[in-house]
């Protein structure tokens, strides 16, 4: 792979990590295009205008962005009905920006300059009190790509965490057990000596 065309191409894109191209991101995508595995029309968000710089910047043919990746559609922001909102959290672990706030069993409510208006939010809420507004204008792309940044980064120290704290759990239940047996083997012994007298 090309670093220098991955990080050309990355910074082409809108960063709203909607996944709507394909990839878990942004970045995959600019990934996946600079390995030749991506078409450069596969944005809806960024339109066409990002197919077209992103065709230049691969040398490729401008082609349209594919409707079958979705379509292009003006700026806009996730609303919460906070009174209809129960809580869940669901929302919150599909943000791909962290730009939801909330607490478990409380109501939860939009970051409005964080919002990239990805909609990702939309499917897993079970009460459906989350809309899609038009928004002035999306966050700035090095925002976004620095909030996605920040909370992969958070979600991969979560998952060494829950990691290390198995690992431990493991570890203990072995020893746990180690010493079980040992203990049994002792009785048997014991129960063999008095029974042999």
């Amino acid at each position: 792979m090309n670093p220098e065309l991955i990080e050309k191409l990355d910074a082409l894109l809108p960063q709203t990590q909607c996944r709507q191209c394909g990839y878990s991101g942004c970045r995959p995508y600019a990934e996946a295009m600079a390995d030749g595995a991506a078409a450069a029309n596969q944005c809806p968000p960024g339109g066409d205008e990002t197919a077209r710089a992103l065709a230049t910047a691969l040398g490729a043919a401008f082609q349209a962005v594919d409707p079958r990746f979705g379509v292009t559609k003006a700026p806009a922001l996730a609303l919460i009905d906070e009174a209809a909102c129960i809580g869940c959290r669901l929302c919150i672990e599909a943000c791909p920006v962290d730009a939801i706030v909330g607490a478990a069993k409380l109501m939860h409510t939009v970051i409005a300059e964080a919002c990239t208006g990805c909609e990702l939010c939309l499917p897993p809420c079970p009460v459906d009190c989350i809309r899609m507004i038009p928004a002035d204008h999306a966050p700035s792309a090095p925002m976004a790509r620095a909030r996605f940044a920040a909370r992969e980064q958070r979600l991969a120290k979560l998952r060494e965490t829950a990691a290390a704290k198995l690992a431990a759990t493991t570890a203990s239940a072995r020893k746990r057990r180690a010493v079980e047996q040992a203990i049994e083997r002792a009785r048997a012994r014991l129960t063999q000596k008095r029974d042999s007298r």
